[in-house]
């Protein structure tokens, strides 16, 4: 499992203006059953994805197809973790 850490290297009018791809790239990840839960930080300075996939090369080949990506908005990191312990009802909570 990874959670992925966006930073913006553009500006929010950079951000704004690859958003809607940028969206249908979550979605594809969803419907893959890749990503779990995804999201802006706040101060929206990036945002932050958890990821279900254990491959990390998977996941990074996955990745270049990201138009932020593509298109030098964000810089992505990868924090690899091994879920040990959650909630029961975990689903409740997102």
């Amino acid at each position: 499992m990874f959670i992925i850490q966006l930073t913006y290297k553009a500006s929010l009018e950079q951000v704004d203006k690859y958003l809607v791809s940028y969206r249908e790239f979550l979605d594809t990840g969803y419907r893959r059953n890749y990503f779990m839960a995804s999201g802006p930080k706040k101060p929206r300075t990036g945002g932050i994805i958890l990821s279900a996939l254990k491959d990390k090369a998977q996941l990074e080949d996955f990745l270049k197809d990201d138009s932020f990506f593509i298109h030098g908005i964000a810089e992505y990191e990868l924090i690899e973790f091994f879920p040990v312990k959650f909630h029961p009802d975990f689903e409740r909570f997102i």
